[in-house]
């Protein structure tokens, strides 16, 4: 492995290391519960226990109140999907959207490693390029950030269904499923993934982190210009100099997230924002409290 890409990994451990530490693995595990509770053991009755605990067989023997005690069956599975596309390896405040998605996966990896969960890593462009099986530990998730990092995709469009098709096959149990991407949609459109965000929803909890640059939502007045598509490699010449082509450029801009929005509400997917030029920590703080506060 190259040696810049070590220093790299090293670099985002040490940088999420804290907020994981003291913030995220406990908000993490407060919103993301088990899959049930099993019996742990049976101790003598305390004030302030729940009478509903009472095991009646274990008092009438004992001749003074037991309760059982219950531990949660945590045992969660946890899938990182990363769009590594053309369109990730854009950014113009510092880094690309795809060192923000790596920076992100390795906070949210982390945190479940600490929870003792599962975490598995799908990346994927318009195809399912990489796939690392779920499994527990700080190496595998360390591992997970090194293959964001260094993955090379052989292609560069975007499809984001195919992918989430990919994960509903190999996730038996359900699982929570976090989808880091810019959520350009591709030539087929939005239904599809739309179609498929449904479908998976109602076995899994799905997640969308959607990542941006600020220079994505307008023209700047530079005049003209030579724009080239990162994933078809399409150029283009445009006056940007002229409002109404600025005007049309961010009304196409602003119709495309309205309709992604408006897809996430239909299909009850949570949604993240972030974007390259601020920080992480206040967009994610705020998914799970909102969760939290939605969960009690």
């Amino acid at each position: 492995m190259p040696r810049e890409v070590l220093k790299q990994v090293r670099l985002i451990e040490l940088r999420t290391r804290g907020w994981v530490d003291s913030l995220f693995s406990g908000e993490y595990h407060s919103v993301f519960k088990g899959q049930g509770i099993e019996f742990s053991e049976v101790r003598e009755y305390q004030a302030g226990d729940d009478v509903r605990n009472i095991d009646w067989n274990v008092t009438a023997r004992a001749a003074r109140p037991y309760i059982k005690k219950h531990v949660e069956e945590r045992e969660l599975t946890v899938l990182l999907a990363v769009d590594l596309s053309g369109s990730e390896q854009f950014g113009t405040r510092g880094r690309f959207k795809a060192e923000l998605a790596a920076e992100i996966a390795a906070v949210l990896a982390l945190s479940a490693t600490r929870n003792n969960d599962r975490v598995g890593l799908l990346i994927f462009t318009d195809v399912v390029e990489h796939f690392v099986p779920p499994r527990k530990g700080r190496r595998h998730a360390l591992r997970m950030i090194r293959d964001v990092l260094a993955f090379s995709p052989e292609r560069h469009g975007t499809s984001i269904a195919p992918a989430l098709d990919f994960a509903a096959r190999l996730l038996r149990h359900r699982s929570i499923v976090f989808v880091l991407s810019d959520f350009q949609v591709g030539p087929g459109g939005l239904d599809p993934l739309q179609r498929t965000m449904k479908l998976i929803g109602r076995r899994h909890d799905l997640v969308a982190i959607r990542i941006s640059d600020p220079r994505e939502a307008e023209l700047p007045n530079a005049g003209l210009l030579v724009l080239a598509d990162p994933e078809t490699g399409e150029r283009v010449v445009v006056d940007s100099g002229s409002r109404e082509v600025r005007s049309a450029y961010g009304r196409a801009v602003r119709a495309e997230r309205d309709a992604m929005r408006k897809a996430f509400r239909q299909t009850a997917v949570d949604e993240i924002e972030v974007s390259t030029d601020a920080s992480y920590i206040g967009p994610l703080l705020a998914f799970f409290r909102r969760r939290e506060k939605r969960r009690r």
